[in-house]
């Protein structure tokens, strides 16, 4: 690890501007998805939450599973802040996992994509359909909720490498501060 020249520091703003202005045109790219189309589409928001709470800070995790989870309640017509509450807390709780235990892999994404998915899938039947017991309404969970959950799981192959591939090229490199070099260089010479 090199210590961060001003010019280093210059380059890496830009990237970090970069970065979150790729984010959320990918987003809007989806909110365009979402929108279109017929009833049977995947949720797009939830991978790319997901995602991108994966290699960013608590604040950016919360902001972007609250931004997405509104603009999935104004494309599903649900009530305003309904999957907002659902996606800022799996988001922070994503970024604490993959912060403190997880490693960046595609199956631990998979894993955690499948399973927000899920449980946003179910409570959307719970509170929208199944509370007000219609006729027959086992029959919208297993064939428009579970549907929809499968499409969103095959969809987040294709988010999880779009990301990886935002990251590679605009995520900076890890570098020293001076106080962590001199402390590393102490630290060194002190095993010797």
């Amino acid at each position: 690890m090199r210590i961060r020249t001003t010019r280093e520091q210059h380059i890496l703003h830009i990237k970090t501007a970069l970065r979150w202005i790729v984010y959320y045109l990918l987003i809007f790219l989806s909110f365009i998805i979402m929108t279109s189309g017929t009833l049977y589409k995947p949720i797009l928001f939830v991978p790319l939450a997901i995602g991108i709470s994966i290699r960013n800070n608590l604040y950016g995790s919360a902001v972007t599973g609250a931004f997405c989870g509104l603009l999935t309640d104004i494309c599903c017509g649900r009530l305003f802040g309904f999957n907002a509450v659902i996606l800022t807390f799996f988001c922070i709780a994503a970024s604490l996992l993959f912060e403190l235990y997880l490693k960046d892999r595609f199956i631990n994404f998979l894993i955690i994509t499948a399973a927000v998915s899920y449980i946003q899938c179910w409570l959307d039947y719970k509170f929208y359909y199944q509370i007000w017991e219609y006729e027959n309404v086992g029959r919208i969970f297993t064939r428009v909720s579970l549907r929809v959950w499968v499409y969103t799981v095959i969809s987040s192959i294709f988010v999880y490498l779009l990301l990886k591939l935002v990251n590679r090229l605009l995520m900076p490199k890890e570098h020293l501060t001076i106080e962590e070099a001199i402390n590393t260089n102490i630290q060194s010479e002190n095993r010797r």
